[in-house]
């Protein structure tokens, strides 16, 4: 019995780990402070004390346009220094790594300067507003990565251990060919016609609505999950509330504070709608709403093949529901996956078995995997080229729902 007890208590304890003074540095220099930079934040502060890491992440500088603002953000979220301008940013010595957490319109300037400058770079998703953008930033990492430098995009959601060990069951071929792709993913925050006219409604700023915020990820993950790319896609979207008072400040999270009567022009979807076809022949089916009544972060997915099938939802992220249908009619049926066994992704570093994770894990996994990429000489994934496939079929969305939902192949 005694043995056993030091068994469960020598489980329990924490792996052992090398000093992170013995092993080099990775300084990072993040632009945006708001709530991304939080997440990121969250991410670079945590993984090296959780995982064995081969570089040692150092919060360098946060950068952001209001002094006082961006001064108390480095330091609520834990940052050594705070910079007014990204061009200094990039300049500083203790930056090997720039994140980019800022809205769309200013991703391809900024990430495209940092690689020229040979730094790595994070950049948040979806990559740019518009393809040209994404193809002249996919260009700049082909040529950074001549000269040794890494450039992923941050689709966070492909680092939940459930979603990452639903691509390994799929890549052995436990569905067999895949059928049918079913994504969606519904918020709410937008719902109320009074919420004000945040840069995320504004086309200059966003690229699209619902559409770049919310489809980017469930486009990328269908396309990771299935391991092959959408061909072809047919859409409808709506802008249901066209106008919005004017903010009153800056926004903060999702919303911010109305200014008073004065309106303004909502130049971006609320809700996107499309079909599509993968290589293989497989149909895939997309929604991405803001305006889903009582839906506050609900992505879901199911994944159909011959041998079986898959789902999840991230309100339920530390689960999958596995039906395997090679087995016999009487006993077959879904059954639910607990994705938190020390054999399953990224869970080697945490908890025992049943203790699950959150959101902000995705962060910390993110930021774990870019430092092994560096570290490793390792191709990037995701890379700005998958980012940049993922515009592209944004773009075909689009243009598929400008012509009255007709058939819009994506470029390839």
């Amino acid at each position: 019995m005694a043995r056993r007890e030091e068994t469960e208590q020598e489980a329990a304890a924490p792996p052992t780990y090398r000093p992170m003074a013995s092993v080099p540095t990775l300084g990072v220099g993040m632009v945006g402070y708001a709530f991304m930079g939080a997440a990121h934040s969250q991410g670079w502060r945590t993984a090296g004390h959780v995982f064995e890491l081969p570089m040692r992440p150092a919060l360098a500088a946060i950068c952001g346009r209001d002094r006082t603002a961006v001064d108390a953000a480095a330091d609520r979220l834990g940052w050594a220094a705070a910079e007014t301008d990204w061009r200094a940013l990039i300049a500083r010595d203790d930056v090997q790594l720039v994140d980019i957490c800022t809205p769309g319109d200013s991703h391809a300037e900024i990430a495209i300067a940092a690689l020229e400058a040979g730094k790595h770079v994070l950049c948040e998703k979806p990559l740019a507003n518009t393809v040209a953008e994404a193809e002249a930033m996919t260009e700049a990492a082909r040529r950074a990565a001549a000269r040794g430098q890494v450039a992923m995009v941050g689709f966070n959601y492909r680092k939940v251990p459930a979603i990452t060990y639903a691509r390994r069951l799929i890549a052995e071929g436990r569905l067999g060919p895949l059928r049918h792709v079913r994504a969606t993913y519904l918020q709410d925050w937008l719902v109320d016609p009074a919420s004000p006219l945040t840069w995320r409604l504004k086309k200059e700023h966003a690229g699209s609505g619902a559409l770049g915020d919310l489809g980017a990820h469930i486009v990328d993950l269908a396309q990771y999950l299935a391991g092959e790319l959408l061909v072809g896609v047919s859409a409808v979207s709506e802008t249901f509330v066209r106008e919005r008072p004017l903010l009153s400040g800056p926004s903060g999270g999702l919303g911010g504070v109305a200014a008073g009567g004065e309106l303004g022009a909502v130049t971006v979807d609320d809700a996107a709608l499309f079909t599509g076809r993968l290589a293989s022949g497989a149909l895939a089916s997309f929604e991405a709403t803001r305006m889903a009544a009582g839906r506050k972060n609900a992505l879901r997915l199911e994944i159909n093949g011959e041998r079986g099938s898959l789902a999840f939802d991230l309100e339920r992220l530390n689960e999958l529901s596995f039906h395997d249908h090679t087995e016999p009619a009487t006993t077959a049926g879904f059954r639910r996956i607990l994705v938190t066994e020390p054999e399953h992704p990224y869970l080697e570093a945490w908890w025992p078995p049943g203790h699950a994770l959150g959101y902000e894990h995705t962060f910390i996994h993110q930021a774990r995997d870019v430092v092994r990429t560096i570290a490793e000489g390792a191709p990037p994934v995701p890379s700005f080229a998958d980012g940049l496939q993922v515009q592209r079929v944004l773009a075909a969305v689009e243009e598929s729902a400008a012509k009255n939902s007709v058939l819009t192949p994506v470029q390839l």
